[in-house]
């Protein structure tokens, strides 16, 4: 007999993958999360039936949540990660020497112990001594900590159960005042193709709030519709201004200098939704 395991990305529309072993069901206090190991993506995260992460496609999502905005910052010394408690980010955010204290505030301590113990490629520098992890609301982790980080990364689920607030034009408020004078911050915006209003609200939201906002694309063969969007909103540094010449080759599997700017180059139905 054969497993499969579906996502249901909307009432008409879900992407399958077939399963070799269940490794995790579990109701936390927050959400329904499930470890599943799949043919075709390796071991996957589920929470709330929603595709987190896979051992096969996650380098590309965390490279582009991370390099973006650390290679358009010139001193991020200080770098906060709401959410994100498979790790990595952090592992990428950590590929950067300059990076001093990496804070990671996730709401679900689970998500954070089975990614430890079933995702150690993706998780294994959580308990790098740069790192601390604090689990706890990040909404409020942000409101209480002001003028404090160079740069904010929004490692969220989607709009739904704990993440709702993450999407809110008070979060954004908050996260600019938790910047320093100079700060940015990122976070990542769903997809184009079933999302295209929540991405036009929050392109609305931060552009009353941050002098400069950018969207950039990359492609995530397990996210809704594979083309995912992120914001960066920042207080004074343009990540069009990069010189790229000047930017590090680290060991990346998506990122790369030449991408940097590519990747704000925008489809025109998406660009559209930015205006």
């Amino acid at each position: 007999m054969e497993l499969w395991y579906t996502e249901k990305q909307t009432e008409s529309f879900g992407i399958t993958a077939k399963i070799r072993e269940t490794l995790v069901t579990e109701k936390t206090d927050f959400q329904d999360l499930a470890m599943i190991d799949t043919e075709e993506f390796g071991r996957m995260l589920v929470l709330d039936g929603m595709v987190m992460t896979t051992v096969k496609d996650e380098f590309v999502y965390h490279e582009m949540v991370a390099h973006p905005a650390l290679y358009t910052h010139p001193n991020p010394k200080h770098v906060l990660v709401v959410g994100g408690g498979d790790g990595g980010v952090i592992r990428e955010v950590l590929k950067h020497p300059e990076v001093e204290k990496a804070v990671l505030v996730e709401i679900d301590g689970k998500v954070i112990e089975y990614s430890k113990k079933y995702l150690p490629e993706i998780a294994g520098q959580l308990d790098n001594p740069r790192v601390e992890v604090i689990v706890n609301d990040g909404y409020m982790h942000i409101h209480d900590h002001k003028n404090t980080y160079d740069v904010i990364m929004v490692d969220s689920t989607e709009p739904v159960g704990p993440a709702v607030e993450l999407f809110s034009r008070g979060f954004y408020q908050g996260i600019f005042e938790a910047l320093k004078e100079d700060g940015i911050f990122v976070a990542q915006t769903d997809n184009p193709w079933f999302k295209a209003d929540l991405i036009q609200t929050v392109n609305r939201d931060v552009k009353e709030i941050f002098p400069i906002v950018r969207v950039y694309c990359a492609n995530i063969p397990t996210y809704p519709s594979g083309l995912w969007t992120f914001t960066l909103g920042s207080k004074k540094y343009d990540p069009l201004e990069v010189d790229e010449t000047k930017i590090p080759e680290i060991e990346t599997k998506y990122y790369t200098p030449r991408l940097h700017k590519a990747a704000f180059a925008l489809p025109k139905f998406v660009e559209d939704l930015t205006k």
